[in-house]
């Protein structure tokens, strides 16, 4: 089901991503004038993103749009393309597949993320053109621009934020937005 968007006229604009000074899994990402605390991942960041490795590449991504639990969280106001998540919505991250690193549909067998996580953190879940349009085989899957735990744990290798820094987001973003990781 797509939800109604509330057109606005901005440009498609530049979201900044750099690592938190003293901090391998931490970031900074500044917008329109602020910046908010953010969650990378694990490995820090990488120019040679692998599947698996835990890393955050460093690139420029454009957002294409992204999936809202409509069960949990309001829809915030943006011009990016969002969708309610559906309940069987799962997105392939085995590398061998045929939709690797695409969206699929329970049951599924091979190697796949669950898109309705019971702890939250894809409740506003954003897709990045990482490895989409042109897919590279164990190039890197499912990185997500999405919800941080509390402490802002380290992720796989997605950008992570707080409720209220999303919602601050989405209302810059729209499709074409590019989220840019810089060193």
């Amino acid at each position: 089901m797509r939800l109604k968007l509330r057109k606005a006229a901005i440009p498609a604009g530049i979201i900044t991503v750099r690592p938190k000074p003293g901090s391998r899994t931490r970031a900074l990402v500044s917008f329109s004038g602020r910046t908010e605390e953010a969650a990378i991942g694990r490995s820090g960041i990488t120019a040679r993103k692998r599947e698996g490795d835990g890393a955050t590449p460093i690139a420029a991504m454009r957002l294409i749009g992204g999936y809202v639990r409509q069960d949990r969280v309001t829809q915030p106001p943006t011009a990016l393309p969002l969708r309610f998540t559906p309940e069987k919505l799962l997105w392939c991250d085995e590398p061998r597949h045929a939709l690797y690193n695409r969206p699929v549909h329970a049951p599924f067998k091979p190697s796949h993320e669950k898109m309705r996580r019971d702890d939250g953190l894809y409740d506003v879940c954003l897709v990045m053109d990482w490895n989409l349009r042109s897919r590279k085989r164990y190039g890197g899957s499912a990185i997500f621009f999405h919800l941080a735990k509390p402490g802002y744990p380290p992720t796989e290798g997605c950008v992570a934020v707080s409720l209220p820094a999303i919602k601050r987001l989405l209302r810059f973003m729209r499709r074409g937005t590019v989220v840019r990781v810089v060193r």
